[in-house]
This record gives structure tokens, C-alpha cells and sequence, in this order.
């Protein structure tokens, strides 16, 4: 048996599965919100989930600019990836493009994944969790410098996320690539 996960580390998860509770009911009241977060302790407590680790720091200046950046990738992207199937067809050529990612955080390589394939155009097919590389089926991707453009936009969305809530080694790591 493993060891059991402290209430202040459990916390963030709790949190999100009451508000996941309130959000299936479309329902926050007291009484509703009161009765996930019972529920919440239960399933928390019964069925093991392996920790997530957070760094211990959330950057909101960091974290506004980049939900902003987001909605703006989604309208762009979404736009070229009509312009694409209006113009061009089914003559689309696509590729699978291994990104590797500098993080090996559970919650970093996932969020990266998530916001990526939340992009049109883009979409996380397989993860390495081992050497956390991202397997990403990219529209449009006809040559190497396509490949490398889709790799580099992932990987800039894995430094906003670690300028956000990334630890502090990797923080130092994305400040000295920044460097000249």
C-alpha cells in the first residue's frame, strides 16, 4: 500500500472534481456543491489516483496574456483550416510530428497536449510519457520546415505553460534558451 496523500496536496484535485460536480448539474448552490464535495472525499479517497505534483506557484500575469494568446491561435487557426478545405479539398497533406518537450510533469505534458489539440489543425495522437515527446497529427504539414514551424509552436505553448505554473528549474530552463 502506498502511502496516503495529505489533505493540502489533495486539495486542487478535490476542488476541480466539486466544480466539475456543480458544472454536470448546472448547479452551484450550497446544498449541491456541498454534497460533491462529500461525494468528491469519497471517490478520493477510495479509488487511488497517483499524485500530481504542482510546482507550488501559479503566474495570473502569465497566465491572462496566454488565455488571450490562446483564443487568438483557436480564431486564426480556425479560419485558415476553413480557407483550407474550401480552397484546397481533400488535397490536404498532413503529417505525425514528434515534438519533444522539455517538461516531464504529468500536468505539464498533459496541458500542453490539451491546448494544442484544442488548436484546429492540430491533434495529440500518441504521448511518451517516458521521454515525453507529443505525437501530433498536423494539417497541412508538406515539409520539414511545416514539421519544425508545428514543433515550435508546441513547444511554445509548453514555455507559456511553464512561465504559468511550471517549477522553478524548468523556469530557469526557459530563461536561458530565451538567452542570446
Amino acid at each position: 500500500m502506498s502511502r496516503r496523500i495529505s489533505l493540502r496536496q489533495e486539495l486542487p484535485l478535490l476542488v476541480w472534481l466539486v466544480f466539475v460536480w456543480g458544472a454536470l448539474w448546472q448547479d452551484f448552490s450550497p446544498g449541491n456543491l456541498l454534497f460533491g464535495a462529500l461525494l468528491a472525499v469519497i471517490v478520493a479517497r477510495m479509488f487511488y489516483l497517483p499524485p500530481v505534483e504542482l510546482s507550488g506557484r501559479f503566474n495570473v500575469l502569465h497566465a491572462v496574456p496566454f488565455a488571450v494568446g490562446f483564443l487568438g491561435r483557436v480564431a486564426v487557426a480556425s479560419f485558415q483550416v476553413m480557407l483550407l478545405a474550401v480552397v484546397r479539398g481533400p488535397d490536404v497533406s498532413n503529417a505525425v510530428v514528434a515534438v519533444p518537450l522539455r517538461s516531464h510533469q504529468d500536468l505539464l505534458v498533459t496541458a500542453t497536449g490539451h491546448v494544442a489539440s484544442l488548436i484546429p489543425g492540430s491533434l495529440v495522437v500518441e504521448v511518451d510519457r517516458s521521454t515525453s515527446t507529443l505525437y501530433l497529427h498536423g494539417l497541412n504539414v508538406k515539409n520539414a520546415e511545416d514539421a519544425a514551424r508545428l514543433r515550435n509552436d508546441v513547444r511554445a505553448i509548453e514555455a507559456g505553460l511553464i512561465w504559468i505554473m511550471g517549477t522553478r528549474e524548468e523556469l530557469e530552463l526557459i530563461r536561458l534558451e530565451a538567452a542570446p
